[in-house]
């Protein structure tokens, strides 16, 4: 078993974050679920980077790595787009980590917007479509295949598919056989970390 905080994307914790959180927990781990939006949640991508910019990208991350903080510190931090922002942060400069799960989205882990050197025996797993604007279009696949290359314990998972947020089961970007798949894969490594 294993614990996990799970960070939501830039539409806040919808009910497809939560059924898929859920998804985790029926296989027996704990999932954490905060809600760093006090229960907004946004029609699109763009509403929700809307209300991050006026709170503060690196606040509201912040406010993320702080609810950690009340936590064990044996966790596997994971996040959906946005999410990866706190759960990378806290994967590589909080002692303990178990693994990472990064969706839809990673950081590099040099240069100028890295939190540092991956962590040794820190597994990480890394998901994302092949063709997704957004993971693909915007440099994230680049950063994944950097912690690849250099992290023992790293995969990266392509999905074929141009959607983002594919695993939110409430949206309309969702893709069923992709998300069976992405969660089979999570449930495999929750069981080795």
């Amino acid at each position: 078993m294993a614990e996990i905080l799970l960070f939501h994307h830039a539409q806040g914790l919808t009910p497809g974050v939560r059924a898929f959180a859920d998804d985790i927990r029926a296989a027996g781990h704990i999932v954490h679920t905060p809600d760093l939006f006090d229960g907004r949640t946004f029609g699109s991508i763009e509403e929700g980077l809307a209300h991050i910019g006026e709170n503060g990208f690196d606040a509201i991350r912040e406010r993320g790595v702080r609810v950690a903080d009340e936590l064990p510190a044996e966790l596997v931090y994971a996040g959906f787009s946005f999410g990866v922002l706190p759960a990378q942060k806290l994967a590589q400069t909080r002692p303990g980590a178990r693994g990472a799960l990064l969706f839809y989205s990673c950081l590099p882990i040099s240069g100028e917007w890295a939190f540092g050197p991956w962590p040794d025996g820190v597994a990480v797993q890394i998901h994302g479509m092949d063709n997704d604007p957004i993971f693909v279009g915007e440099g994230d696949i680049d950063a994944a295949r950097e912690i690849v290359a250099k992290v023992a314990d790293a995969e990266l998972f392509l999905y074929p598919g141009d959607q983002h947020y594919f695993a939110d089961s409430s949206l309309p970007s969702y893709d069923a056989d992709a998300t069976a798949l992405l969660t089979a894969r999570v449930l495999a490594f929750l069981q080795r970390v």
